[in-house]
């Protein structure tokens, strides 16, 4: 069983491995004629894409409940107490809560899924998983002198 202090050093590795395949992916789908025609390569980008918010997601619940922070009632919550606290600066935000959008839109609105969207997120997008990911290393770093060892988050920086 996963040792709740490893959730975060988990996520971020998980978070990364789904980047990379995302990447992979992007050379796949040369064209967005391309990528509409092939309903394997687009549910594997929209998976890949709906677990790599999860990842996301997952890393903000545990820096909330390790530092304390007010509970989350939604999953837009998430990112929004991170911004609150100064864990995630104010304009990566916008995007965060966009990413939540789009991961409730795959889970419970399947139907209503747009390629080109989907697509332009494949192709345009990625960097904003890559931008979260460098914000949480950045915070936990930060907090490394400021924390006795084995406490918080700091160690999993080492």
């Amino acid at each position: 069983m996963e040792n709740a202090d490893d959730i975060v050093a988990s996520r971020l590795k998980l978070l990364a491995e789904y980047v990379d395949e995302l990447h992979g992916y992007q050379i796949q789908a040369l064209s967005f004629h391309t990528y509409q025609d092939n309903k394997m390569l687009r549910r594997a980008v929209e998976r890949s894409l709906q677990v790599a918010v999860e990842a996301c997601l997952d890393i903000g619940r545990r820096v909330i409940a390790v530092e304390g922070f007010r509970y989350p009632e939604t999953n837009q919550d998430v990112f929004r107490i991170l911004a609150e606290e100064k864990v995630l600066p104010a304009d990566l935000l916008p995007t965060l809560l966009e990413m939540v959008r789009f991961r409730n839109l795959i889970v419970h609105d399947y139907a209503r899924i747009d390629d080109a969207r989907v697509y332009g997120i494949l192709k345009k997008r990625l960097g904003d998983f890559d931008a979260f990911a460098e914000v949480i290393r950045d915070y936990l770093v930060g907090n490394e002198d400021s924390e006795p060892p084995g406490m918080g988050l700091a160690h999993l920086t080492a």
